[in-house]
């Protein structure tokens, strides 16, 4: 199969108000990095305090993780009905639907936190997922129309505009704990207001901000008919057929895994050590710093490198952040700092030329549908890592949880020397 399939062609300029299609294109990227900016403020100021929330009504360690991989699993869950929503709608439908979801997620944390319950806490976090579903589909949305030659470029600009958002969320978690407290709920909660106003915003700029593309894809709709119907198991076979696609989205599972594993049980580690709330948000901002902001320069890697070597390069980058997070002394917060900074940049590196290559590497038809399985499975492994997290950090701590993610990254090492990279134009 060729690589770097075009795109199908969207309707003329009479259709988008006078834009041509690149002009729409434009204008689609600037709204989805608008929308992801507040997504990640929204995901981050929750995510930060979820795992400190849980521990605190449950009273376990152990339980500390299932609060962030509830998230991961709504995020995982929600996938798939969201891209086969937008298959059907249209990205501005599904991108305002999984922001709906995620603000009820939001708010019934806030009433989780202050009734002791966290079953509650659990079900709003599943909920709360649906805004990294919406955040991570957006970079899909991005290389809808986007130069075949350039497609992991457009995707890199949308997975950096999270940067801001990620950076601000953590760092506003002791200030997120004195609004709480200002206004009577309990301080963990009170990150979770500016999730609230975050996803709130993010809904109004997408359903506002998507018109001219949802007139387009509705109008090419129309013309074409709509594309058919992938069962999931065959899109599962499919993309398994395929050597690249399979090396795509084995790696963007992989690293999320990785990442998920280590990343949700930093905080209660660094707390059990004596790091503050103000430490906490710092090492996570380093953390998400590094999974969006130098995302362009994997995009660059991606497109000119190589989609697999960039895929390489993101698992050394991972396996040197487990080797420092395995050796750092529990109270070097700093070590621990650098060490999420690596994982956030190998992660990137992983996502970017993962979803490059699974995009490229499957037809047209068979493209958004392949899409949402990816973040599919990607949720999946993702919530199993942090599952088996906490009572990993209870039991030996957390330089063996690092190791044991760091194991994860040898098969598909392995996978990658030995998929041949698919033909570029």
């Amino acid at each position: 199969m060729t690589a770097h399939t075009p795109p199908p062609d969207l309707p003329a300029p009479a259709d988008t108000a006078g834009l041509t299609r690149g002009e729409l294109q434009r204008q689609t990227v600037r709204v989805l990095v608008v929308s992801n900016v507040l997504g990640g403020v929204a995901v981050a100021s929750g995510i930060a305090v979820a795992p400190l929330l849980a521990e605190n009504i449950s009273g376990s360690t152990s339980m500390a993780g299932f609060a962030a991989t509830s998230m991961t699993i709504g995020a995982a869950v929600l996938a798939v009905p969201l891209a086969k929503l937008a298959r059907a709608r249209g990205r501005r439908t599904s991108l305002s639907a999984g922001y709906v979801i995620a603000l009820a997620g939001a708010v019934l944390s806030i009433v989780a936190a202050q009734t002791d319950s966290l079953a509650l806490l659990l079900i709003g976090g599943c909920l709360f997922g649906s805004g990294s579903a919406a955040n991570l589909q957006a970079r899909y949305a991005a290389t809808d129309a986007a130069d075949p030659k350039h497609v992991a470029r457009a995707l890199s600009v949308v997975v950096w505009a999270t940067t801001i958002g990620v950076v601000v969320g953590p760092n506003l978690t002791g200030v997120g704990g004195s609004l709480g407290t200002s206004v009577g709920i309990t301080s963990l909660a009170g990150p979770y207001l500016f999730s609230v106003v975050a996803f709130s915003l993010s809904l109004v700029v997408v359903i506002t901000g998507l018109r001219r593309l949802h007139r387009a894809t509705t109008a090419k709709t129309a013309a074409t008919g709509p594309v058919a119907r992938q069962p999931l198991a065959t899109t599962f076979r499919e993309v398994f057929r395929n050597p690249p696609a399979r090396l795509g989205l084995i790696a963007i599972a992989t690293a999320h895994a990785v990442m998920v594993g280590v990343m949700v049980m930093t905080s209660v580690h660094l707390r059990h050590h004596g790091a503050s709330l103000t430490i906490v948000g710092f090492v996570i901002s380093g953390h998400v710093a590094g999974m969006y902001a130098l995302s362009p320069v994997m995009g660059w890697l991606a497109d000119n490198l190589g989609r697999i070597r960039t895929i390489g390069i993101g698992l050394a980058i991972l396996a040197a952040a487990m080797l420092v997070a395995a050796l750092a002394p529990d109270s070097a917060h700093g070590l621990t700092a650098t060490a999420l900074v690596l994982l956030g940049l190998g992660w990137s590196a992983c996502l970017v030329a993962g979803s490059a290559l699974l995009s490229e590497s499957v037809p047209v038809d068979l493209r958004t549908s392949a899409q949402g399985m990816s973040d599919l499975i990607m949720g999946i492994f993702a919530s199993v890592a942090g599952t088996a997290a906490g009572p990993v950090l209870a039991a030996f701590g957390f330089h063996w949880l690092a190791v044991f993610c760091g194991l994860l990254l040898i098969p598909v090492a392995v996978l990658a020397v030995t998929t041949q990279a698919p033909a570029r134009p």
